[in-house]
């Protein structure tokens, strides 16, 4: 059996929880709770090139201060 997340012909999601931090999720397993899908299936790439876009600071919400979560919303 092959490895769900890194199939590069499989469709995937690309989920944020509330500490915005993002993941790369498979488009056949069903989204964990405390995750919400901010880019809808697509392939492996187009989802690493979305999360490479948009996730620019790994630090999570709960340790950056108040100032800088307001700048990346």
């Amino acid at each position: 059996m092959t490895n769900p997340f890194e199939n590069a012909d499989g469709t995937y999601f690309v989920l944020v929880n509330e500490e915005g931090q993002y993941s790369l999720w498979p488009g056949s397993i069903e989204v964990p709770n405390g995750w919400n899908v901010v880019y809808e299936q697509e392939g492996r790439q187009a989802c690493l090139d979305y999360i490479n876009s948009h996730w620019h600071n790994m630090q999570p919400n709960s340790l950056k201060p108040k100032a800088v979560i307001a700048e990346e919303k």
